[in-house]
């Protein structure tokens, strides 16, 4: 994995590693693109606290923002960073399936 992808997979990590920040995310999966109003109307946080997790999740790429009607700015999940942090996660389970079966094979006297 190049140093780019390792950066954004961290990035992604970080930002999903707070419970809030994937309940805004969760939400606007499942609902559609919205204003932290919105949001802040779903969810038992405050429109500023929401604010802050989304500036998060935008600047780990997981969220794009859009001028809409007055200017209002609405939040769209964006999931390519995902999906590479997807695949980092699924090379590192092929790397330790790997260590992992040959352990057994090991334990057990399997060539």
């Amino acid at each position: 994995m190049t140093d780019d992808r390792e950066e954004t997979a961290a990035r992604v990590f970080a930002a999903l590693a707070d419970p809030t920040r994937r309940s805004i995310l969760a939400e606007l999966a499942a609902r559609g693109p919205a204003t932290a109003t919105d949001l802040a109307g779903r969810l038992p946080i405050s429109r500023q606290g929401v604010a802050k997790h989304l500036d998060r999740l935008t600047e780990a790429g997981l969220t794009t923002a859009e001028t809409g009607e007055g200017r209002r700015i609405r939040y769209r999940v964006h999931t390519a960073p995902m999906q590479l942090a997807q695949q980092f996660l699924a090379a590192m389970a092929r790397d330790w399936d790997a260590r992992l079966e040959q352990l057994k094979n090991h334990l057990e006297g399997s060539p």
